[in-house]
């Protein structure tokens, strides 16, 4: 399994809970944006920087995804592309996407998007707390104990 992060956008909140989980889980990871950033200096961390324009991250994440790679971002459509191809996809709240959920996730950001460009008001996203912080780093290490306890010899 690979640790592929969706870097645009990445909150730096979450930067040292992630750089932890990588070092001691020995994850190899590539992280993908459309500018430099960093969350940590380790061999471990390959840094991709893709050219500007509309869906080029995604588009590049999709294309590196493999059955079984696990994806954090906060972008539903890409979630759902990753899960298409059998990868795992976590948001930076702590939800982990599955092929169960997903369908519902996509239809109610659609409808969200549909009620917007019809000019109507909406609310964005509730700021991001520490109580968003914990809930991230309790997803993803649940999610890793999951994946490393299915592996294992039986």
């Amino acid at each position: 399994m690979i640790l592929i992060v969706d870097g645009d956008a990445f909150p730096n909140l979450l930067k040292p809970i992630l750089y932890k989980a990588i070092v001691n889980r020995a994850l190899q990871t590539i992280v993908v944006s459309n500018k430099k950033i960093d969350i940590g200096s380790s061999k471990l961390i390959e840094y991709r920087v893709v050219t500007q324009g509309f869906n080029r991250a995604d588009d590049h994440i999709v294309e590196i995804t493999q059955s079984g790679d696990f994806v954090v971002t906060a972008d539903i459509p890409l979630a759902k592309r990753v899960i298409d191809k059998d990868g795992h996809a976590l948001d930076h709240r702590g939800t982990l996407y599955t092929k169960e959920n997903i369908g519902e996730y996509f239809a109610m950001r659609n409808l969200m998007e549909e009620i917007r460009d019809s000019g109507e008001k909406t609310k964005g996203p509730a700021p991001f707390t520490k109580k968003d912080v914990g809930a991230f780093a309790n997803g993803l290490y649940k999610f890793l104990d999951s994946y490393y306890k299915s592996s294992l010899p039986k």
